[in-house]
């Protein structure tokens, strides 16, 4: 034994022992958490097109067959809320559709009759990110007509989006449902996703068929190339310029001021510090109190998104994904906390609700990540948890993203060789659009 050198008393020792596990305990979960995230990052990167989930597996979800009583709020049309006095700039034409409920549209489709070409319904199986799970799997495209890129089939069949008929026909059908703004995906002229081909020139049809139904039009800001808050001013301009004075663009009054809205999907990809360079008024490039001025919502995922929207200057921020429980943002049961942040930071908070999601006809290994339909009672569910967390504004997630089966545009039986497409059965091919029509009346106006 060296000099000097005192045994350690037993009770030292444990105490010791009990730190030195709690360090690598504490440690291995950090080590875990960050691969587990490195996963779902490199997923999100890897398609913008179809926005991917990873595979998580699904909550329990208590889906209950009775309807509670719609919280009330009281408010009208031009009630002031939480987004510094915002309210709808009054240009309808059908008083009986609700502009605080909003339906994300995608224009990308295609077929050869209008395009020369199927576009998007030829989509490819993606392949998994891991070459160990990749090789598990099918690749390879999808043929149309009958073999198309999702697990539901349109009662449209596979429409073009350029084709005035079929965009006249969406149009009516979200007037049915009820909601007044349809939220346009939208890539700068000549830029698209990487399964499509630009759309920005369908705006104007889009807008002139929206404007015929009493329908607004708000943009869905998708990650393009060298998106910044730089090359935001540089587009916001562009769209203003372009499409600002069509009475069909969705606008909001803030402060006297009448501002279109732009949700900005996949926003933590761009730096903080990048967004407030156009969102904040300090900002070099910054929009604010300009010609080119809007209502600005970033994606929320999780908690260090708050942080994130706060210091990017956003005016509010919504959680997209129809998959409960697949991030906070998206699980119902936040909701009521997330709104709690948003009124005590004078942001607008807009969930995102949907009927469901399916995506294993692209990405054949996802299937964890479904929520069932449950004849309706997903929808109903997810509704009422909006109306239970009193906010403003709800999103529909979405009228048509048929990749990922979380439309409510209408779809109807179809059998093909080797496979069977989901469908509304035993309801209507339009059930969707008459389920939310119920809901459409109990939020706020």
């Amino acid at each position: 034994m060296a000099r000097g050198f005192k045994p350690m008393p037993p009770s030292v020792r444990r105490y010791l022992m009990f730190l030195f596990i709690v360090c690598v305990t504490s440690v291995v979960s950090v080590i875990i958490y960050f691969l587990s995230e490195r996963d779902l990052l490199h997923v999100r990167k890897g398609q913008n097109s179809a926005k991917l989930f990873e595979e998580r597996p699904s909550q329990n979800l208590e889906l209950t067959s009775k309807l509670q009583e719609a919280a009330t709020l009281k408010t009208d049309n031009r009630r002031d809320d939480k987004l510094t006095g915002s309210k709808l700039v009054e240009s309808s034409k059908d008083s009986a559709l609700n502009y605080n409920v909003h339906l994300f549209y995608y224009p990308w489709y295609g077929n050869p009759e209008t395009d020369g070409r199927y576009v998007h319904w030829n989509h490819q199986y993606l392949p998994h990110w891991r070459k160990e799970e990749m090789r598990k799997w099918p690749l390879g495209v999808h043929v149309p007509p009958d073999d198309i890129g999702a697990n539901f089939y349109p009662a449209l069949g596979p429409y073009s989006s350029a084709d005035p008929d079929t965009v006249d026909k969406h149009m009516a059908q979200v007037q049915s449902s009820g909601a007044g703004v349809i939220v346009v995906s939208w890539y700068p002229p000549g830029q698209a996703d990487e399964n499509g081909k630009p759309f920005d020139s369908l705006i104007p049809l889009i807008l002139d068929k929206a404007d015929k139904h009493g329908v607004k039009v708000a943009i869905h800001i998708e990650p393009y190339k060298n998106r910044s808050g730089e090359t935001l001013k540089q587009h916001v301009k562009y769209v203003v310029n372009t499409y600002g004075k069509h009475p069909g663009l969705y606008r909001r009054q803030v402060g006297g001021r009448h501002l279109p809205v732009f949700y900005i999907y996949d926003s933590y990809q761009v730096d903080s510090a990048s967004w407030a360079q156009a969102l904040k008024p300090e900002g070099r490039h910054s929009l604010r109190g300009t010609d080119y001025d809007g209502i600005f919502l970033g994606l929320y995922l999780n908690n260090e998104d708050e942080h994130r929207l706060l210091t990017a200057g956003f005016d509010g921020f919504y959680t997209y994904f129809a998959a409960n429980g697949f991030t906070r943002g998206s699980s119902w049961s936040n909701w009521k906390a997330i709104a709690d942040f948003a009124r005590k930071n004078q942001l607008l908070f807009v969930p995102s609700v949907g009927p469901g999601y399916v995506d294993t006809r692209v990405r054949p290994w996802n299937a964890l990540t479904t929520r069932k339909r449950l004849q309706g009672q997903y929808f109903r569910q997810a509704l009422q948890s909006a109306l239970d967390a009193k906010v403003g504004v709800v999103s529909v997630t979405s009228f048509n993203e048929w990749h990922e089966g979380t439309q409510i545009e209408a779809a109807v039986p179809k059998t093909i060789s080797g496979f069977k497409y989901e469908d509304y059965a035993p309801r209507n091919p339009d059930f969707y659009l008459h389920m939310l029509k119920e809901y459409v009346d109990k939020f706020a106006k």
